[in-house]
């Protein structure tokens, strides 16, 4: 649990400054679950440079409680939390001072999105909260004012948790929370959890990754899990100290992050997963008379395929499908071997390219538009798919045929600004296992919104 927090001050000497606004944001990693917000009589004056900076005057907090008034509460709401904020050593001091002033000792962990952001980040112009949220189009209200900083502070928080792949961030908030509010069985770890698509991360003791999973229902799943009696389950069952997870909306974006992660985090209990779940490929190549011929192949060192399959039945089901749609000939597409023409021809479902009767151009042509539906070398493109809420949608990014990352984005901002997209995305490695993810997701999603970036 996280309690994310902004402080107005009233500026002044050292360690002698008081609190004149304070937003405090409780967050488990996904939703708001608590909140406190208040003016604050800081009983000494303020900045003349403070006033013009946050709009915040003597006469406003006349009647504003004092610090001693709003404590509890503030204990309250940050018990068992870490607190995060941007530039934290500020506002974790300042909150001490005050406690100190009380004769009351306040300690917590805390967390610094301006240090997380340099981690994951890296090269930002600026790293304050205004410069910083406008160059990932986060948008930011009543900027220098406690709740308006705050809650751009909880929309930079959420993206900073997703682009850390190596999950830093949730393993160290899982040690600290095992120690005051360890489930105490599996049913009640099961109640927590969301029956939405994402990645599920279950954690032993020492809050360290045992296990990723992605699911389209992570309640279902993780049941599944505790309620199985093969090898897996029961090791799963007897390590099992809390579950972590991270809703992504898509599928695609959940079976990315998964792949990405178990490689970055190597769980002892996802060892058994092979790096490669795909065996087939799709390749082409000219005859003597011009034509494109298709193939459905074991995957080749040497050549790269147009796209890959899971097996060899996946691949023939694909063919079948485009010969089809698109009026190829099965002789050319690998599917019917015979001397003569094909028998689709016979009963007048091809144009006779197996026998030269349909020119070379004609059906190249239709052979070219399966080729370039399902690849993306050489491409330029975003894929837009489902978001965390109503509000979002995912992008996953290719350049140049090359899968970059895959980040979130509000539907009021434009993603056609190339410095902003690719600010918002957390870089993934481009590897076989992705482009497989990719292009089987693109297969199966006729509805998936592409894209194609203008240079």
């Amino acid at each position: 649990m996280y309690a994310i927090l902004d402080i107005e001050t009233t500026g002044g000497k050292y360690n002698e400054e008081g609190i004149t606004e304070i937003a405090i944001y409780q967050f488990d990693g996904h939703k708001v679950t608590d909140q406190f917000i208040s003016l604050v009589n800081p009983e000494r004056d303020i900045q003349p440079f403070v006033v013009n900076l946050t709009g915040i005057n003597s006469n406003m907090l006349r009647n504003a409680p004092k610090f001693y008034e709003v404590a509890k509460r503030i204990v309250e709401i940050t018990e068992n939390c870490i607190l995060v904020a941007h530039n934290a050593d500020f506002d974790y001091r300042i909150l001490k001072t005050e406690f100190n002033r009380l004769g009351f000792p306040f300690k917590r962990k805390t967390l610094c999105t301006v240090e997380l952001a340099q981690k994951l980040i890296p090269e930002m112009e600026s790293y304050s909260l205004g410069k910083l949220a406008r160059a990932l189009g986060i948008a930011v209200s009543d900027r220098h004012r406690a709740n308006g900083d705050a809650l751009a502070t909880i929309k930079l928080f959420k993206m900073l948790l997703n682009k850390d792949v190596g999950k830093s961030i949730i393993k160290d908030a899982v040690k600290i929370e095992k120690k005051s509010k360890l489930a105490s069985n599996l049913k009640n770890i099961i109640e927590e959890l969301p029956s939405d698509t994402g990645v599920y991360y279950i954690h032993n003791d020492d809050g360290d990754i045992i296990y990723i999973g992605k699911s389209n229902n992570i309640k279902k799943r993780v049941t599944q899990h505790f309620t199985n009696s093969n090898s897996k389950s029961k090791k799963i069952q007897a390590l099992v100290s809390s579950v972590s997870y991270e809703k992504t909306g898509s599928e695609l974006v959940a079976l990315l992050k998964e792949s990405e992660e178990i490689k970055s985090n190597k769980p002892i209990l996802n060892r058994a997963l092979k790096q490669n779940k795909f065996t087939q490929g799709l390749y082409c190549y000219k005859d003597s008379n011009g034509y494109i011929n298709l193939r459905v192949n074991h995957l080749k060192k040497t050549e790269k395929p147009i796209t890959t399959f899971a097996n060899r039945q996946s691949g023939i089901s694909f063919m079948n499908r485009v010969i089809e749609d698109y009026e190829l000939c099965p002789k050319l597409c690998g599917l019917q071997k015979s001397k003569s023409s094909c028998f689709n021809y016979d009963i007048k479902h091809c144009y006779g390219a197996c026998v030269s009767e349909e020119s070379t151009e004609k059906y190249n042509k239709r052979v070219n538009t399966v080729i370039n539906i399902n690849s993306y070398d050489n491409k330029d493109m975003v894929l837009i798919d489902r978001g965390r809420d109503i509000e979002e949608k995912s992008v996953i990014l290719i350049e140049d045929g090359v899968f970059r990352g895959l980040g979130y984005f509000d539907l009021n901002h434009q993603i056609n600004n190339r410095s902003i997209l690719t600010s918002l995305i957390t870089p993934m490695e481009n590897n076989r296992d992705t482009q497989h993810i990719i292009q089987s997701y693109m297969r199966r999603n006729k509805r998936l919104k592409v894209i194609e970036l203008n240079n």
